[in-house]
């Protein structure tokens, strides 16, 4: 009897398997405690992030690029350059690229907003040595030029030539030195900080004092210039074509050596005055931050751009070299802001400490 009522029990109480019977799930590996799988799901979702942004740089662009230009628009340089790289940009990217002018104060204001701008690849500038360089001396900015940008790539370098108005008797530039310190009033046009350092320069360097007129672009100086109000002007080589047409007069280039734009006019350095250097230039940046990928992307379209011959073209018109191809990297354009600031901040201050004229705006 005890025997039949045990075997009528034991599938009652064996219909639930003891807590040691129980079976664990087939995926889960054998000795895995479940808090260890926990935190390997943690791990997991806390990479995701990371996961999502390289996505994102692979993807890049999937919209509209912003390059803001410090300048006004048409005001030369900075514009010109901007609007002929941008065009070749936007066909290797794939998405159109905005040109956005944010002038003032030098170009300070505009640099400001690219510095500020959120780092997703999105918002380039074209800098300037003037607004990327120079502006550190003189103005107190609330951004860095040395650490708040990502470099892209170089672009273009541009030398200064002397102009002077058409009725100047000199025929050289020893006359004409000559001349000015003869004309208690004769009068310099600037149209940036990078004019009025080189017009210091050439003052210090003379011996002689000039009345420095400010203007906001370099087409109110050539008109002034044509017009006989001012005197001379030191300015990018857009005014050659002026200079051909017997409308200007133009001295010497403050290039190291002869522009093959103008090969029979001589540079300071070959007429003694080596101090009265200058080398403008133009070159691509985005905010501290900016994906890697991005940058190189970006840098891609850039140089792809350069080696356009249309676009070489027409930035010779303009009197803009193309820096080599091995330069056109973004540690060569951080270098470059790190030297030409080494060697122009204490320039300025000196110049500055003596009363020198690029403080008058």
């Amino acid at each position: 009897m005890k025997t039949s009522l045990r075997k009528a029990a034991t599938p009652q109480h064996r219909s639930r398997p003891r807590r040691n019977d129980r079976p664990y799930p087939k995926t889960r590996p054998s000795g895995q405690h479940p808090r260890r799988q926990f935190l390997r799901l943690a791990v997991g979702a806390a990479a995701l992030p990371a996961v999502s942004r390289d996505a994102s740089a692979q993807a890049f662009p999937t919209r509209p690029i912003t390059m803001i230009v410090s300048f006004a628009a048409g005001s030369g340089g900075s514009d010109v350059i901007g609007r002929i790289i941008a065009e070749r940009m936007k066909e290797r990217l794939g998405r159109p690229i905005i040109i956005e002018n944010i002038g003032g104060a030098d170009g300070s204001i505009g640099a400001g907003r690219a510095a500020r701008a959120k780092p997703d690849g999105y918002t380039i500038d074209i800098g300037s040595v003037s607004n990327h360089v120079l502006n550190g001396a003189f103005y107190s900015l609330n951004y860095d030029l040395l650490n708040d940008f990502a470099p892209i790539s170089p672009l273009t370098t541009q030398s200064f030539f002397l102009y002077a108005k058409k009725t100047v008797p000199a025929r050289d530039l020893t006359e004409l030195i000559a001349w000015l310190k003869s004309n208690p009033k004769v009068s310099a046009g600037t149209s940036g900080v990078g004019q009025r350092l080189v017009t210091a320069v050439f003052q210090r360097e003379t011996g002689m004092q000039l009345a420095v007129v400010p203007y906001r672009g370099n087409v109110a100086v050539y008109q002034d210039l044509m017009g006989g109000q001012i005197d001379i002007s030191f300015n990018t080589p857009d005014g050659l074509p002026l200079v051909r047409a017997g409308s200007l007069k133009a001295y010497a280039a403050t290039n190291n050596a002869r522009l093959t734009v103008a090969p029979d006019i001589p540079t300071f350095a070959e007429l003694g005055f080596p101090k009265v250097s200058w080398s403008a230039w133009n070159g691509l940046f985005a905010p501290k931050g900016t994906p890697k990928d991005m940058i190189g992307k970006l840098n891609a379209a850039a140089v792809g751009a350069l080696a356009d011959p249309a676009v070489r073209s027409r930035l010779a018109d303009f009197g803009g070299e193309v820096f080599p191809p091995e330069q056109q990297t973004p540690e060569a354009l951080g270098a470059l802001v790190k030297a030409d600031a080494e060697k122009w901040w204490p320039i300025i201050k000196e110049l500055g400490a003596q009363g020198g004229v690029m403080l008058q705006r």
